[in-house]
């Protein structure tokens, strides 16, 4: 099952490539594609056959070279490409926010693992994983419950949310041109400008999109630590704040673009313009946050 996944992720890079113009003309070497993507020569073959079999790409006297263009049904789905615990986690984030949950709300995993199409044991080795944060609590013989949340908690929190972010920015304009990240990061500023089009009918996929777009940042870091912190980040800025409806829209908009301001000061590499919108963009949650935390109460 994993390398199944670490396959399609490959192939979705490797689509990526192509659609960017990354591997326009003649495409490399296998083991260059190998250092590219960050996987096995097998892996490589695999979606090279695969490229080839949905007429990416060509191979004439030997050398491979790209063919017709990407189109957004060559990728597979998200559901196939992430990790059983990353999916039922992006699964209970998105029940949390598409269901208004509030503190004090039951989680039962048995109706979990039903809405969600996984195991009730995906379900339980998650909730266990969560509950460390003191945000859901396990009651004997009831199932779940969700806590909720202090603004000192939050205020905390968001004070380690700005020193990792800023060292993963800075850290992330430091990476070499041919790192696979550069490409994903243009992929989000395409997603967020194809979201900014649409935003009065989309502007609920905006969490996923906020999530992954911070995420990638953070990758810049390769610290296991800050991954695993961002398990709770994600739960409180990037869902939990949303349950504050109120200029819903508004704010998600505003957001989309200093989103678009920060992914364009990092492709800048500038130190100091970078610093300038992360703390900017920064900012404009940790308002939002309180802004929720007081709807909440009330």
């Amino acid at each position: 099952m994993r390398t199944d996944t670490v396959y399609k992720k490959a192939f979705n890079r490797a689509a990526n490539m192509l659609r960017d113009g990354q591997l326009a003309g003649e495409l490399p070497s296998e083991n260059e594609l190998r250092r590219r993507m960050g996987v096995s020569r097998t892996t490589v073959r695999k979606v090279l056959r695969e490229l080839a079999h949905r007429n990416l790409i060509a191979e004439r006297s030997g050398v491979r070279m790209a063919a017709r263009a990407v189109g957004d049904s060559d990728y597979y789905p998200d559901a196939e490409t992430t990790p059983r615990t990353n999916h039922v986690e992006q699964q209970f984030m998105e029940w949390m926010l598409r269901g208004d949950t509030r503190p004090g709300t039951s989680i039962n995993e048995l109706e979990l693992a039903r809405q969600f199409g996984v195991a009730t044991n995906g379900i339980r080795e998650f909730l266990i994983r969560f509950s460390r944060f003191g945000l859901i609590e396990k009651r004997p013989n009831t199932g779940w419950l969700f806590k909720g949340f202090t603004e000192d908690f939050a205020l905390e929190l968001f004070e380690i949310r700005v020193m990792f972010e800023l060292r993963s920015a800075q850290l992330f304009s430091r990476q070499p041109d041919t790192s696979p990240l550069w490409g994903k990061l243009a992929a989000v500023k395409t997603a967020h400008t194809e979201l900014l089009t649409g935003i009065e009918s989309r502007f609920h996929d905006f969490s996923g999109l906020d999530n992954r777009f911070h995420r990638l940042i953070n990758q810049a870091s390769s610290n296991r630590f800050i991954d695993d912190f961002y398990d709770i980040i994600s739960f409180i800025f990037h869902y939990h704040y949303q349950w504050n409806k109120q200029d819903e829209k508004q704010r998600n908009q505003a957001a989309i673009i200093e989103h678009l301001a920060y992914i364009d000061a990092l492709e800048s590499r500038d130190p100091e313009r970078i610093e300038r919108a992360c703390r900017a963009h920064l900012a404009s949650a940790r308002a939002t946050l309180m802004r929720s935390l007081i709807g909440l109460v009330q």
